[in-house]
């Protein structure tokens, strides 16, 4: 029981860790959430300091969700789902302890579960964002459709994961309720569009 407790309290501190904010004071003197929209996430990084930092945080993100997966493994606990950790970080990323739980959109560290858990269903959906992207130029937009698309997936092909279901369908609610403020911009095509794809 000790054993589970401490799993799930180290996932929620892995997925609290506020990536853009740290790049953004240590290396650009700028805190991101005074800038573009406020938000500590990848999307955000990208508009306010550029592509390369943007990279990185995204970077960062995801692998807070594929850590959080893999420490069950880590501390040997069998008794414990890789996923459900990899769900309390993605409510660390959205509510972070270290960042007055204003955090990211559950977008990335969502993505770090699956690669964790299912290295081909990342896969998939990493392509499924680009193309949808290219075709929107939305990031909000292709983030709530590529979650969509993860859980049909599992519907076709992974139904016996019961578990990855749930947790593909709590990550997809997830990421819609954290963009319901992009859905109201795209309603009214007041959402902004990326021009570097």
């Amino acid at each position: 029981m000790f054993t589970i407790i401490l799993i799930l309290i180290l996932a929620y501190l892995i997925g609290s860790i506020p990536s853009g904010l740290i790049i953004g004071k240590t290396f650009y003197n700028t805190d991101i959430r005074e800038h573009g929209s406020k938000n500590l996430g990848g999307t955000n990084t990208f508009r306010t300091l550029g592509i390369k930092a943007g990279l990185i945080v995204t970077s960062m993100d995801i692998l807070k969700g594929t850590l959080a997966t893999l420490l069950p493994v880590m501390f040997g606990a069998e008794n414990i789902h890789p996923l459900l950790p990899g769900v309390i970080a993605v409510i660390g990323h959205m509510y972070p302890v270290f960042a007055r739980f204003k955090g990211g959109k559950a977008v990335a560290t969502s993505g770090g579960i699956l690669l964790g858990f299912s290295p081909l269903l990342f896969g998939i959906i990493l392509i499924v964002f680009f193309l949808t992207l290219y075709l929107t130029k939305y990031v909000s937009l292709s983030s709530m459709i590529t979650s969509f698309i993860s859980i049909i997936y599992v519907l076709a092909f992974q139904i016996e994961q019961w578990g990855l279901l749930i947790v593909v369908t709590v990550l997809f609610i997830f990421i819609c309720y954290r963009h319901r403020a992009n859905i109201k911009r795209i309603m009214n095509k007041t959402e902004p569009k990326i021009k570097w794809l």
